[in-house]
């Protein structure tokens, strides 16, 4: 459970600065040390095409960067909501499962949307890898939040023993 809202909280907080870290990213990737120019030019050339795509948002309209200033606060926003899971599982295991059907709305967003967007389909399959990958772990709480709550259930009251004449 900690993981998981660790890894939202860093998901939202990496999406504040997309300007800034697209440029590093760039800068990274097109350094003289690194394999992905010569190796993985279609991965260099869309940094590069989102890089631009960034910078030119930023200088002429910046307001639209404000929806990534949303994304950003709604993957914290998500991940206050998986405290309650953390503090009474049994209690919030709806939180899980929300999280678990939001994993797997991921999928058809990336295939529906990806395209309609330009997006390379490699780009929506490492989209599509966070639903998968984010699931493991709702599923391994969803599976002992189960089992806790097998063992918090009060005994069944025993049979009474019928009186002898």
């Amino acid at each position: 459970m900690v993981f998981f809202i660790v890894s939202l909280v860093l998901s939202g907080l990496t999406a504040f600065p997309l300007v800034t870290e697209l440029r590093w990213a760039e800068e990274l990737l097109k350094a003289s040390a690194s394999p992905v120019p010569e190796h993985l030019p279609g991965l260099m050339e869309w940094i590069t095409l989102v890089r631009e795509g960034v910078d030119t948002i930023d200088r002429d309209q910046p307001f639209m960067l404000y929806g990534t200033d949303w994304l950003a606060f709604a993957h914290l926003v998500i991940a206050v909501a998986f405290y309650g899971p953390y503090r009474d599982p049994v209690r919030n295991i709806w939180v899980i499962e929300f999280g678990m059907i939001a994993c797997a709305g991921i999928i058809p967003l990336a295939l529906v949307c990806g395209p309609i967007r330009g997006i390379p389909f490699w780009w929506s399959v490492i989209d599509m890898s966070f639903g998968v990958f984010g699931v493991v772990p709702l599923l391994i709480v969803r599976r002992m939040i189960k089992r806790l709550e097998l063992l918090e259930q009060p005994p069944a009251p025993a049979a009474p023993v019928p009186a002898s004449a």
